[in-house]
């Protein structure tokens, strides 16, 4: 309960953050996800973005957002994630009792983008709120208050799940699914990977093809059994520690090899791979 109200006590000042920032995002397309979305956003309907961790959904969805210059509000979910976080709460201010909006009433009053990050990982009642905004109804009830909210003409959900991740898990429903536009993530090729490496960290294109390799090398490993695989951050993050001096090898251990697994059979593995490709 105490997590629930500081979301909800500290949304205004991280949502004037996110909206005020003018700084364009950088990322490369890879198919044709923009065309898609801005026409998705021109007939009012909502997106969901379904790839692994890391694949750039959340950079996507900022970029987005600038080039439609419309605010946007992220939300990552997680198990404790319910309809009440999103939707708002009355709470006790001095003498009165007043009602406070969450981000999701917020983005519909004001027609923010609103990105439900791993909405799968959320209780089903989060589901159950989003379905009337999904459809023709673009209606939002809140029954706390006995009222329902029209979307405002410039609101657009977009959400995001791991099909990997949450196999045999939390699965979306087909109801669900079926009511969004979806749009595949995966990892980039070699070629438009290394640029991001590049753009992101300042690293030299030399050692960028390196890490890119070594993360291809990993993807293709199935014998090893991991969970999730080599994304595009963990290339970043080591990218960054090495720009900063630490050792190629030193870097690529905890930003890379470390994140994915704890079996220490299959870290040396991974570890010897890394070692004869940088």
């Amino acid at each position: 309960m105490r997590h629930s109200s500081m979301l909800l006590l500290t949304f205004e000042a991280y949502n004037s953050k996110v909206m005020n920032d003018q700084k364009q995002p950088f990322y490369l397309s890879t198919g044709n996800e923009k065309e898609v979305f801005e026409h998705a956003y021109l007939n009012k309907l909502p997106v969901l973005l379904k790839g692994p961790t890391g694949t750039g959904k959340t950079r996507f969805v900022e970029y987005m957002a600038f080039q439609l210059e419309k605010k946007h509000i992220t939300i990552s979910c997680h198990e404790e994630t319910s309809a009440t976080d999103l939707i708002g709460r009355f709470i006790i201010k001095g003498a009165e009792t007043i009602w406070l909006d969450g981000p999701l009433t917020t983005a519909v009053k004001t027609g923010a983008i609103i990105y439900l990050d791993e909405v799968a990982e959320a209780r089903p009642d989060v589901i159950v709120a989003i379905h009337s905004l999904t459809d023709f109804r673009r209606t939002l009830y809140v029954d706390k208050l006995s009222e329902s909210f029209v979307a405002h003409e410039d609101f657009m959900l977009v959400a995001s799940f791991n099909p990997g991740y949450q196999r045999g898990f939390k699965e979306l429903k087909p109801s669900t699914r079926q009511r969004f536009v979806a749009l595949p993530f995966s990892y980039p090729k070699k070629e438009t990977e290394i640029q991001i490496l590049v753009n992101e960290t300042g690293i030299s294109e030399e050692v960028a093809e390196k890490l890119v390799k070594i993360g291809h090398k990993i993807r293709n490993l199935q014998e090893v059994g991991l969970a999730e695989t080599v994304s595009t951050r963990l290339l970043v993050d080591a990218a960054k520690l090495i720009g900063s001096g630490l050792p190629k090898r030193l870097a690529i251990r905890v930003a890379v090899i470390e994140p994915l697994t704890d079996d220490q059979h299959v870290l040396e593995a991974l570890s010897d791979l890394s070692n004869l490709l940088i």
